[in-house]
């Protein structure tokens, strides 16, 4: 009993870093997998089992047909569903935080409607709008789709960060002779800018991601989700799991970059209070 009662201590001491490193083992367990097999020599046309050691599929990625294409489509796709939700969701935000008008406490349930609900059951709505309304399905129809389901988390994350501004900041800036302009570029905006990358980034990372909306709304325009999902059925080329995993790479280099930015800023502030 002796001999058991300091690894319990310890593991009580250390549950909780424990489970979280845990947890993140396995949520980055599946992206290593795809990481080692982007390296894989397959035999047939599935890279479901490890043959060799390769290097071909990098130093070709667009070998399969069709793949680099969709990616830059899901790519412009996503760059521009980011900047139009963007846009309209910061506007949106700014206007329920900030001023009261009537059906403004509907708004703000309609709005998690997006998120709440099923993914098919918008994507069937979006389907259905566009055949009434005589849109023909492709490019247009896609980013449409997108910056509608994108526009609720913008809305969320900058709501909730323009909600928690001090007042009193743009009431001093005021104070200073700051025209309204001055006050909303120089106070407002900086202060606001955390949550509005936080919207812009959710949303680039759920447009280039979905499937089940873009399926619904695509037409003959073949996104990358819905390449590799047709891909699935023939066979997975390892080229799907270079871009997986150089995506992957980048938004891990992003976060980093991140990180870094927010430390030196608040070493920089520190060594001017000192």
């Amino acid at each position: 009993m002796r001999a058991l009662a300091r690894p319990l201590r310890l593991l009580r001491r250390h549950l909780v870093v424990i489970a979280g490193l845990g947890t993140l083992a396995y949520l980055l367990l599946p992206n290593v997998i795809v990481t080692v097999f982007s390296f894989n020599k397959p035999a047939g046309r599935f890279n479901y089992e490890w043959r060799r050691f390769s290097t071909d599929a990098w130093t070709h990625p667009c070998d399969v047909a069709g793949l680099c294409g969709s990616l830059s489509l899901s790519l412009w796709i996503a760059l521009w569903a980011t900047l139009g939700a963007t846009v309209l969701g910061t506007l949106a935000a700014f206007a329920l935080a900030r001023h009261r008008f009537r059906g403004r406490a509907g708004v703000n349930s309609l709005l998690f409607l997006p998120m709440a609900m099923p993914e098919v059951v918008m994507a069937a709505s979006m389907a259905t709008l566009f055949l009434n309304t005589g849109v023909g399905f492709g490019f247009w129809t896609i980013l449409v789709a997108h910056i509608t389901f994108c526009l609720s988390f913008v809305v969320t994350a900058v709501k909730a960060r323009v909600t928690s501004m001090d007042p009193r900041l743009e009431q001093a800036a005021q104070d200073l002779y700051a025209t309204p302009l001055q006050t909303f570029l120089r106070v407002t905006l900086p202060i606001a800018a955390p949550g509005i990358a936080a919207g812009a980034l959710l949303s680039f990372a759920l447009s280039f991601d979905d499937f089940v909306i873009t399926n619904f709304n695509a037409g003959s325009t073949v996104t990358f989700p819905m390449f590799v999902w047709g891909a699935a059925q023939r066979g997975t080329p390892v080229q799907i799991n270079v871009v997986g995993t150089a995506m992957f790479a980048v938004a891990v280099l992003c976060v980093l970059a991140g990180q870094l930015a927010g430390r030196r800023k608040n070493r920089r502030r520190s060594s001017r209070r000192s």
